[in-house]
């Protein structure tokens, strides 16, 4: 059966028609289902809201009611504490414990459909960042108290690393939790920056400096942020992804219980770094689709834009330049489908260790590929490309969310470093696994 024709470059492979190894009924059914809830209420007028720069707070609800906030945690998702809050199913049917890597992928990538990473990432980068190391973490009693009001959306989180003088370098990380004199409560002093969701969020994921320098002084704290005693946060103006609410937060003499220490302390840096693999290859997986949209768009553009007597389509220097990013574009997606089909078939343990730096690698790759089609498009649209309204308003708009892709998360060039880094790594280590025993005589 035929597919209904679509732009050239709008859609991945696997819905216009052609055959993939990686997609079975639940996932083109849950595909479908996304993408009707995510259009009905939240597409419809994600550019007007981007543009308005914050998303209202009924779309929150909407989307908590729904439980489609539930799909950004990640797969495995947490079925135990799912099924105790009352969740056992999310929409369309899919049972929470059938939910997997490729069901993450698809409903990242409807979420981006928009091509604005602001109007989603103002609903779900919380709860992707925010909640999993108190999921993975955190002990039994710090759960119950959090766990039931995050995952039903009645209150709000986000994750709390970035500082003014740490941003890729976490392990300089200069916030302080200090214990009061009756070891009672932790006193944090500092400043957080860049910190996405924090001005609506309830309750932080922070990484605050326990210990002395360097990684093994760092651990993670649950730290209230809306209305608490010596919390101070303001919204940051950054060039796109406006309406995702980035924040600055002050710190003075914030007093909190030492049992919101999330797991040990000292061990902050393993958590953080663990943490940051699901945050890469999602922001990898709608950084592909905000490509996506923008070679669409131009493409549908310049099939009907005429100069010198053509349409732009017919002069072959469009061409080129089309082929070029549409080539990036299809082997990244391709890339990001291979990298998913790994981790359904890789235990959690041993996908951290083989995949960490190529996740890393992936999310640097899909900042260079969304650069390059962003660009490709602004210069495809002109004029209308370099303007904030009318019909180039979607590539004016992504290009300048490329920074927020290639910035946040780990930046470009430490990422590049610490795929290979990590590469490198592995092989030594497996190198000296293969080693004969030193005195051994067997061949």
């Amino acid at each position: 059966m035929s597919s209904p024709s679509k732009i050239p470059f709008s859609e991945p492979p696997y819905l216009c028609g052609l055959p993939s190894p990686y997609y079975n009924e639940s996932h083109r059914d849950w595909q479908k289902t996304c993408r009707k809830f995510i259009e009905d209420n939240l597409l419809k007028h994600a550019l007007e809201w981007e543009t308005q720069e914050t998303v209202p707070d009924h779309v929150w609800e909407k989307f908590a009611e729904g439980n489609m906030l539930i799909p950004s945690i990640g797969a495995p998702l947490p079925v135990e504490w799912l099924h105790k809050v009352g969740i056992r199913e999310l929409p369309g049917g899919l049972k929470v414990e059938n939910f997997d890597y490729f069901h993450t992928l698809i409903y990242a990538d409807e979420m981006a459909r928009s091509g604005l990473a602001g109007p989603s990432g103002s609903l779900t980068t919380g709860m992707a960042f925010g909640v999993p190391p108190l999921i993975k973490f955190a002990n039994k009693q710090v759960q119950e108290r959090f766990l039931p009001e995050l995952l039903t959306g009645k209150k709000r989180s986000c994750i709390a690393i970035t500082e003014p003088e740490a941003g890729s370098d976490v392990a300089n990380i200069s916030t302080t939790a200090v214990k009061s004199k009756d070891s009672k409560h932790y006193i944090i002093n500092g400043t957080k920056k860049w910190i996405t969701n924090g001005i609506w969020t309830d309750y932080s994921t922070m990484a605050v400096r326990t210990g002395g320098p360097g990684p093994g002084g760092l651990s993670m704290v649950v730290v209230p942020l809306k209305n608490y005693p010596g919390v101070n946060m303001r919204r940051l103006k950054v060039s796109g992804q406006i309406s995702a609410g980035t924040t600055f937060i002050e710190l003075d003499d914030v007093k909190v219980p030492v049992e919101n220490l999330i797991g040990t302390e000292g061990m902050g840096m393993k958590y953080v770094m663990t943490n940051f693999n699901h945050e890469r290859l999602t922001i990898a997986i709608g950084a592909t689709r905000q490509a996506r949209v923008a070679l669409s768009a131009a493409f549908e553009y310049v099939m009907k834009r005429e100069a010198f007597g053509k349409t732009l389509i017919e002069q072959p220097v469009v061409r080129h330049r089309l082929a070029k990013c549409g080539a990036l574009l299809d082997s990244q997606w391709a890339w990001v489908e291979q990298f998913v089909y790994q981790m359904t078939k890789l235990p959690k343990s041993v996908a951290d260790i083989e995949l960490g730096g190529l996740t890393a690698l992936c999310k640097a790759q899909a900042g260079i590929v969304l650069n390059e089609c962003a660009q490709c498009a602004v210069l495809l649209f002109g004029g209308n490309g370099y303007t904030r309204t009318g019909q180039g308003e979607i590539a004016e708009k992504i290009y300048r969310e490329v920074p927020g892709i290639r910035i946040p998360g780990g930046s470009e060039d430490v990422m590049l470093d610490l795929a290979v880094r990590q590469l490198v790594k592995n092989y030594q280590t497996k190198m000296k696994e293969m080693e004969r025993p030193r005195g051994s005589s067997k061949l």
